[in-house]
């Protein structure tokens, strides 16, 4: 649990408050988080709602604390404009599902308006002796940032729906602005708003439906009212009454044929951070609301968070590629979301690690947990635990896809065994090794036998590359120059073609010598479809006995990948 700072009273919005504020709302959010998990039903009922808000708070207080630190002696102090805007900016990078990507705009609207206000101390008046507009009065300020904050996320939600966390945000900004226009100091107006969230909580279950059945109120509704009485606890030194989270001891009405609860809505859930202009990011929002719900995209200034739910993830990134550089993609099966909103964790999930948009989007539909790497990028232990916590099962089979990140696979499987989750590492050294453990996982068998099965099957299939020298070297197939192909078999150069397709044939063939049933061909952005044309044939006709199956790696693939099982 994060440490809390000790709030104080204070009519002065700078940049201490902030922080207070932060901190004190990840401890809100961290006190309240299994009881908001428990109450999630809408817009699916996955029961992570109070998790993604600490993770996306998490992320904002870390930024916010990293401001600070950058202040050194004989150096100004952090403003507020520098506060407010890296707390927004780390939620926004670190924003977690529905809830936690509206909690990031959010903040980004409370961003908006604390930033643009001047470094000095604000007067308490509304216009100056000549009877013009002053500096704007501390509580009419947090007024319109809370306005700003509840229209911002408004607009971020492709189909907004009351009865939910904006139907909160909405009533905090009116009753925010009614304190503010009586004079109310900034600890008023929070505490005004704070009372306006508990009250548009407890109307949320007669709002909508799901809620009014299952006899809850909306769970990002009630992590909102947390991060509110933060707010109020930062400005006035008075900490909130402890109440329970209303509704918890309700049991959620779940149904008990799974197919019948996956029937509801969309399998997957797709999350990205992308680089794009504002117009293409208009192209794009039309694009996924076609492909499916729960729409959320945030952010400003060329950096995006996308969110959605949708049946095919692959088409959500491309749709993402098409509008600039998605990446940190992260697609999430609901099927053991689902089975943990019936009241206990999937007994088993694989977490695997891909160098490619199309092969995070392949594996996501065979129902894995996936984290994206691109070249010459360290995989962060951070990441991959959080991508193990998001499968949220009792049993994990981790998927490194390279032994260059097995150290950070074995170290965040060392963090989630503390957690009490039961992790097995399958050596894997390529992404096709991925493929054919994934290809035979079996989550109904015990787990010494599907990890058996899994590193059994990695490990009998033969991996190559294709790749491109940057310069000049020697390597174990003799002196390569810049711009030759290198075909790669079991990490080290076997061949140097100048012809991507010749070198291929050569590297098949090689690995084709000593046998093999099944050859998995995965090939890079720019390779045409006609190299993969021409490389089947050639198995084909060399190999009768022997099956091709071709797939595309997507952005962030190597040129060509291969596996021979």
């Amino acid at each position: 649990m994060p440490h809390e700072l000790q709030p104080q009273a204070t009519d002065e919005l700078d940049a201490e408050a902030v922080r207070t504020w932060s901190s004190l709302a990840l401890a809100a959010l961290g006190r309240a988080r299994e009881d908001i998990d428990a109450i999630n039903v809408y817009p699916v009922a996955d029961a992570d709602t109070g998790t993604n808000l600490y993770l996306t708070a998490e992320s904002a207080d870390l930024a916010l604390t990293e401001a600070f630190a950058k202040v050194t002696e004989g150096t100004a102090p952090t403003s507020l404009d520098q506060a407010v805007r890296a707390w927004a900016h780390g939620a926004l990078l670190g924003a977690r599902g529905n809830s936690g990507t509206i909690l990031a705009q959010l903040l980004r609207g409370v961003a908006e308006v604390l930033g643009e206000q001047p470094e000095e101390p604000r007067q308490p008046q509304r216009s100056d002796e000549h009877g013009q507009p002053g500096e704007p009065v501390p509580g009419r300020l947090l007024a319109r940032a809370l306005t700003r904050a509840a229209q911002e996320a408004y607009a971020a939600v492709a189909h907004p729906v009351e009865g939910t966390m904006l139907t909160v945000a909405g009533a905090a900004a009116r009753a925010g602005e009614a304190a503010a226009a009586a004079a109310g100091s900034p600890a008023a107006v929070a505490r005004a708003a704070y009372d306006a969230a508990r009250a548009a909580l407890a109307e949320t279950p007669g709002q909508l439906a799901a809620l009014g059945r299952a006899g809850v109120v909306d769970a990002g509704g009630c992590g909102l009212v947390a991060v509110l009485g933060a707010l109020w606890q930062a400005l006035s030194g008075q900490a909130p009454a402890v109440e329970p989270v209303p509704g918890r001891a309700v049991p959620v009405p779940q149904p008990p044929d799974p197919c019948e609860q996956e029937a509801d809505g969309p399998a997957y859930e797709v999350v990205y951070l992308l680089e794009a202009s504002e117009e293409a990011v208009g192209h794009l929002r039309e694009r996924l609301d076609g492909l499916g719900n729960s729409l959320v995209v945030v952010g400003g200034d060329g950096l995006w968070n996308v969110h959605v739910h949708v049946d095919d993830p692959g088409a959500a990134v491309e749709a993402g590629v098409v509008a600039g550089r998605p990446y940190r993609i992260r697609i999430t099966h609901f099927g053991d979301e689902r089975r943990r909103a019936r009241g206990a964790r999937a007994q088993r999930a694989v977490v695997a690690v891909v160098p490619g948009e199309g092969l995070a989007a392949l594996c996501g539909e065979a129902g894995a947990t996936t984290v994206l790497v691109r070249p010459g990028e360290p995989l962060a232990v951070a990441e991959l635990a959080d991508a193990i916590r998001r499968a949220h099962a009792r049993e994990v089979v981790l998927l490194p896809g390279g032994a260059e990140l097995r150290p950070a696979a074995a170290a965040a499987a060392e963090q989630a065994r503390v957690d009490g989750v039961r992790v097995a590492v399958i050596p894997t050294r390529s992404a096709v090794q991925g493929l054919a453990a994934l290809a035979v996982h079996d989550p109904d068998g015990t787990f010494d036998e599907d990890v058996v099965a899994m590193t059994a099957a990695a490990g009998a299939t033969r991996y190559g590359e294709l790749a491109v020298a940057e310069r000049q070297s020697f390597t174990s197939a003799g002196i390569c120059q810049a711009g030759d192909v290198l075909g790669l078999i079991d990490g080290d150069v076997a061949v140097i073609g100048s012809d991507l397709t010749e070198t291929a044939e050569a590297v098949l063939e090689r690995m084709l010598g000593s046998g093999g049933e099944l050859v998995t061909l995965v090939l890079g952005p720019e390779v045409p479809d006609a190299v993969a044309e021409r490389l089947e044939a050639y198995v084909l006709h060399g190999h009768l006995a022997v099956d091709t199956v071709t797939y595309r790696g997507g952005r962030y693939s190597a040129p060509l990948l291969i596996g021979v099982e």
